[in-house]
């Protein structure tokens, strides 16, 4: 709780002068010099009309490596109390190394600073959550992020450009009850403070709303920064990773908002003019995707075409600006819960791209891949020529460099204090188990608030299920088994334990006991927390007996099974060239052996010649 007590005081300049010492000062100037990486995130929001039940869906999944605006790993879950602030008082506004930017001056320079400036505090903020970009708040608005390539990204400076989408996502949970209220804060903020670093998406929903408002810098002027919002029909589902998804501009088109400079911003570019016809946003300040061509796109399709099979979308593109997937779709079938928190558990499977299948993926299946040189989050493409690389793994829905995921859910007909729900899910998305929290909580268990990538601690919550997701990795088509099993046993137990608590939070707030009702939301998310962490820990435990030293040992019979590997695999791996007979060179000098799997008797005497003719 000390890290609270700390960014609390940071609500104004007073206590940031009081709360920063000169060693602090110098520990962040250092730290400032450390490169962050950009994440590389999928996201989606399902209206409320396109759910089962009526519930409001947004998620988001942190695929980025690094610190974020805290100098903190982005691998914990922060929860930042409501507070009252003192009339003239003003918030800090922090830079984020994991922008893609360098901070105040460029790279080198030596007034490099986490505070990028100050803006105007308002009387009261919200209690939300965070990591890298805000989650949800106590007022039931959702918000979720993934980056996007831009023509342009400037360089942070103080009091000019102060604005990246990590601390404009927590600056509106704090202060808008409203997704088009969000909206039009961030534009504003970005309009008034310039903004730097990569494109960026962002998504605000709330129980009746769900808006997308993506946004770049200005290349054109020395401040603000380019952004274009739209609503999501109510009914349809919004989906994203890594491109932006708006695309025309129409000047007085309903349900959407702009930056006021974009069309002469474009114009003094030279990306756009009037005689090319109506403005793309996406074509205007982006060249699509970045690292490899369908980077972005193959997730979008297969999202899409798992909800909404009846579309009959191709995989396929001509490039990245292609048309072929819609801004937001109505789904086949209604999104129930299950369905909305199994999202980003996938792998491409029983598509002709699943990564559980082929050499790559090794004798067990193992969906993930190794980052290589190709597989590099830096652009491939620009105005005139496209790199046409070795080669690059497909990206995947669920990544092996993922910090978490959640789910961020607003469900309809109940009391607001207990409407929102936070699932919340350390480190790789298909292995991980989310957790309840609820947005009127006002506490985080340690495990969940702790951690980093850079020094194991099995403690945490990132650590515990990160170790398991490796340990499958040597025999993941068995322990995947063992993992969904447990994963599904504890989500539906966190699912009816939520409804069970709504039930008694909601009698305490008929009976006028606000504070009662939130103590018992707070000590139900600390504890169910906790709870998940341990049985975790259990399971782990249990799998590194089950498959360890190669072997299968089945922890109720003892039972020690020497399971091998498939046939296929020793064919592939010329597993029969191997101390099958004495004649070795012979045998290896053989052509088109064939694994059979099985055994064959011969004459303890029988020449080489004999051997090979019945194998």
């Amino acid at each position: 709780m000390e890290y609270l007590k700390f960014r609390a005081d940071l609500s104004s300049s007073h206590g940031l002068k009081r709360r920063l010492p000169a060693v602090i000062l110098a520990a962040l100037f250092i730290i400032m010099f450390i490169p962050g990486i950009v994440s590389a995130c999928t996201i989606f929001v399902v209206t409320a009309d396109a759910s089962e039940d009526g519930s409001v869906y947004a998620g988001h999944t942190n695929d980025g490596v690094g610190k974020d605006w805290r100098n903190i790993d982005d691998v914990v879950l922060t929860y930042i109390p409501a507070a009252d602030h003192q009339p003239g008082s003003k918030r800090p506004i922090f830079f984020d190394p994991n922008s893609g930017s360098d901070a105040a001056g460029g790279k080198g320079s030596p007034d490099k600073m986490t505070v990028l400036g100050y803006i105007d505090q308002v009387p009261h903020t919200y209690g939300y959550y965070t990591s890298s970009y805000g989650m949800i708040n106590e007022k039931n608005l959702m918000s979720a992020e993934c980056t996007d390539y831009a023509k342009y990204e400037p360089d942070a400076e103080v009091n000019k450009r102060m604005f990246y989408s990590s601390e404009l996502s927590n600056v509106a949970l704090g202060r808008c009850t409203k997704a088009e209220e969000a909206v039009l804060l961030v534009g504003e903020l970005i309009d008034k403070y310039g903004y730097y670093g990569t494109g960026e998406t962002l998504i605000f929903a709330d129980i009746e709303e769900a808006w997308v408002i993506e946004m770049c810098g200005n290349p054109a002027g020395e401040t603000g920064g380019l952004w274009a919002a739209k609503k999501v029909p109510n009914g349809e589902i919004f989906v994203a990773g890594n491109e932006f998804r708006i695309r025309e501009v129409k000047p007085g088109a309903p349900d959407m908002y702009y930056s006021e400079n974009l069309f002469d911003a474009a114009k003094k570019a030279g990306w756009w003019s009037p005689a090319d016809g109506t403005l793309d946003w996406l074509s205007t300040v982006s060249y699509g995707e970045y690292s490899h061509p369908y980077y972005s796109l193959m997730r979008v399709w297969r999202l899409t075409d798992k909800l909404a099979p009846s579309l009959n979308l191709s995989p396929y593109v001509e490039n990245s600006y292609t048309k072929a997937y819609p801004f937001s779709f109505k789904p086949d079938k209604k999104v129930d819960f299950e369905t909305a928190l199994n999202m980003f558990r996938d792998h491409y499977e029983g598509t002709d791209f699943d990564l559980t299948k082929g050499k790559a993926a090794g004798a067990f299946g193992n969906p993930y891949r190794y980052l290589g040189p190709m597989d590099a989050h830096t652009n491939f493409q620009n105005e005139t020529s496209m790199d046409v690389r070795a080669g690059a793994n497909v990206r995947p829905v669920s990544a092996i460099f993922c910090a978490y995921s959640y789910i961020a859910q607003i469900r309809p007909d109940l009391p607001d204090e207990t409407a929102g729900v936070l699932w919340f899910g350390p480190a790789v998305a298909y292995e991980t188990v989310y957790a309840p929290f609820y947005a009127n909580s006002e506490a985080v268990s340690d495990r969940y608030s702790k951690g980093s990538r850079l020094k194991y601690n099995y403690d945490t919550a990132y650590w515990t299920f990160d170790l398991l997701t490796n340990w499958a990795m040597l025999k993941y088509d068995a322990m995947i088994d063992d993992i969904q099993s447990e994963q599904k046993r504890l989500e539906t137990e966190s699912y009816e334990m939520v409804m069970e608590t709504d039930k008694i939070a909601g009698e305490r707030l008929s009976a006028g006991d606000a504070a009662g009702a939130k103590s018992l939301m707070t000590n139900f998310t600390v504890g169910r927390g906790e709870d998940i962490i341990n049985d975790w820990k259990s399971l782990t435990a249990t799998l590194i007996v089950k498959y360890s030293n190669g072997l299968v040992t089945d922890p109720v019979t003892e039972e020690v099974t020497e399971g091998g590997y498939p046939d296929w695999w020793y064919d592939d791996t010329d597993y029969q060239y191997g101390p099958r007979v004495y004649q070795l060179d012979d045998l290896r000098n053989t052509p088109g052996l064939n694994y059979t799997g099985e055994i064959i008797s011969v004459p303890k005497d029988a020449s080489f010649e004999e051997i090979a003719e019945v194998i």
